[in-house]
């Protein structure tokens, strides 16, 4: 033993020995470098970019290709690693003779999982951001010189997993953006770092985009309408008995709707009439609806929330009137109705108190009406029903059971117990769920 290493000479095994080190931090730069990239949020590392910090914004550039950085650091670290476990292979062989293979391996195998796995990843990992501010503008530079090398790699792994049935698409992104904040606002939730309430608004802002205003007008059924050619007295004490500002205006029929009317326009009209010069409490018979009604607007029932808010805060207006492709009336939305979406329930002074609609049973079995939606119930109870098929629970278990149930009928579908509590005509207007099991 001791021949050999005179033989290597002591300043080559020092010099060996001085290697391994070195290689042992660059392995543990590479780890951590690839925790801290990967783990660091691109959100925060945009807001550190946006003040300024010139480290945050390389990190942004090189997290940009996520196949390409990771490629590069596993590179560099496999060369070292492998380069490392070599010469502490010569150095132990040359000291210990031939057990200095097992000495070699078990050395460094103790060695990386520890300095260079375990201790950095660890440091990365508790503070990503800022490890990767520092780290991003050599890890660039890494990027550029192994790009060669791991353009060929991508290539031959795209190549083989072909052959697998399996294609790759470059430019696809593994987590669109939105997913990526729902998941982290659920997670929050789940965890109990966000509120239940908090949660809920969150996530009502970010689905405006996926939901339709059909899911939330009020349905033609429970609008309240003016006909135009009603006398002026009794036009003027349905507007003022009404706890709405704006009431759509028909002719003949419900469905021909031909404007709206404001409050605050008939009260202007009716204070001409009666201060008015020769005015009086007998000008009313004057009065005419058509004089002081705007006209109306109508949206189609496929258009998003997002772009019906938008389009209300563009045109300075709160209420439309909802038709389908075939131009027939179905319902009514404002920009409040959008808004409930987000922050929950609106009232004011004029709106009717309602009774609690969730209160569970003893058995945990809540009675609702039918017309409710699935998304509120949801939302209320913190349950999970699918909303894809149907807009409200009885429309739910409409379609679950392919026909129109009777009172009294029950069923048991996503992991709850469904009774049709009651039933007008064709309409389920009560139901009684609760949870299986």
């Amino acid at each position: 033993m001791e021949n050999t290493l005179m033989t290597m000479g002591w300043g080559t095994a020092l010099g060996i020995a001085g290697a391994i080190l070195f290689l042992l931090a660059m392995s543990a730069f590479f780890s951590g470098s690839e925790t801290a990239l990967t783990a660091a949020s691109r959100a925060k590392l945009r807001s550190q970019a946006d003040k300024g910090q010139a480290g945050a914004a390389r990190a942004l550039m090189v997290t940009e290709d996520n196949e390409r950085l990771i490629g590069s650091v596993l590179l560099g670290n496999n060369i070292v690693n492998i380069l490392a476990a070599s010469l502490a292979t010569a150095l132990f062989t040359a000291i210990f003779g031939e057990g200095g293979v097992a000495v070699a391996t078990l050395v460094m195998t103790a060695l990386v999982l520890i300095f260079a796995e375990v201790l950095p990843k660890t440091y990365a990992i508790s503070n990503p951001e800022m490890a990767a501010s520092r780290v991003a503008p050599v890890i660039a530079v890494v990027i550029r010189v192994f790009s060669p090398v791991v353009g060929a790699v991508r290539a031959l792994v795209r190549a083989i997993l072909r052959v697998f049935g399996v294609d790759i698409d470059p430019d696809a992104d593994i987590m669109s953006a939105h997913e990526e904040i729902v998941g982290a606002i659920t997670l929050g939730h789940t965890e109990g770092g966000v509120e239940k309430e908090d949660r809920d608004r969150l996530l009502g802002a970010l689905d405006l985009g996926e939901r339709f205003v059909e899911e939330i007008m009020l349905h033609r059924s429970g609008i309240e309408m003016v006909d135009v050619d009603s006398p002026p007295a009794e036009i003027l004490d349905q507007c003022l008995n009404s706890r709405h500002t704006r009431l759509p205006v028909y002719r003949e029929e419900p469905e021909n709707i031909i404007g709206v009317v404001h409050a605050k326009d008939l009260l202007r009209a009716i204070d001409r009439l009666v201060r008015g010069d020769g005015g009086g409490i007998e000008a009313l018979k004057d009065f005419r609806l058509q004089d002081v009604m705007m006209e109306p607007y109508f949206v189609p029932e496929t258009t998003t929330l997002d772009d019906q808010m938008r389009e209300f805060l563009k045109r300075h207006t709160h209420f439309a009137l909802v038709v389908d492709e075939y131009g027939a009336l179905q319902g009514l939305i404002t920009l409040e109705d959008i808004l409930e979406e987000i922050v929950g329930e609106i009232t004011d002074e004029y709106d009717q108190p309602e009774e609690p609609l969730l209160t569970p049973d003893a058995d945990g079995t809540y009675l609702i009406d039918g017309a409710m939606t699935i998304r509120d119930l949801n939302r209320a109870t913190d349950w999970s029903l699918p909303d894809e098929e149907a807009n409200t629970v009885a429309g739910l278990v409409i379609h679950e059971a392919q026909t129109i149930p009777t009172q009294g009928q029950v069923f048991s579908f996503h992991g709850f117990r469904f009774e049709v509590a009651g039933r007008e005509a064709n309409r389920i207007t009560q139901l009684r769920i609760r949870p299986l099991g």
